[in-house]
């Protein structure tokens, strides 16, 4: 018969004959080394993206308003990290941060949108 030891600690396995682990924290330990990259770049990307709707609820209050580039900058906004588009008729395109949007109007000032529609 064979031994199956842990995958995290490499301790004898006790039980079924499929586990893989020897306890609950030793795969909990074994899956966040080994999601540990991923996570970190998926938690430090959904960081930015809500700090940047937070500044856009912040300075949009009313769902529609004017904002000048310099003033998301003093807050901290980045401009590379937003979660989808919207390109009009016309050929403007709308970045969102989730619900709330910007639309670049001059090289300085941007309006500033909330989206309506609600995902179900």
């Amino acid at each position: 018969m064979e031994v199956k030891t842990c995958l995290e600690c490499d301790m004898k396995i006790v039980g079924r004959m499929d586990k893989k682990f020897c306890s609950d924290q030793c795969r909990n330990a074994f899956n966040n080394k080994l999601n540990s990259d991923g996570n970190n770049y998926i938690r430090n990307v959904n960081n930015i993206l809500r700090k940047n709707r937070r500044i856009l609820m912040e300075l949009n209050p009313t769902g529609k308003s004017k904002a000048n580039r310099t003033r998301l900058m003093e807050k901290g906004f980045d401009f590379n990290y937003f979660t989808n588009t919207y390109t009009t008729k016309a050929g403007a395109i709308y970045y969102f941060c989730y619900e709330y949007g910007y639309l670049l109007i001059d090289k300085q000032f941007y309006a500033l949108v909330k989206k309506q529609e609600y995902v179900d």
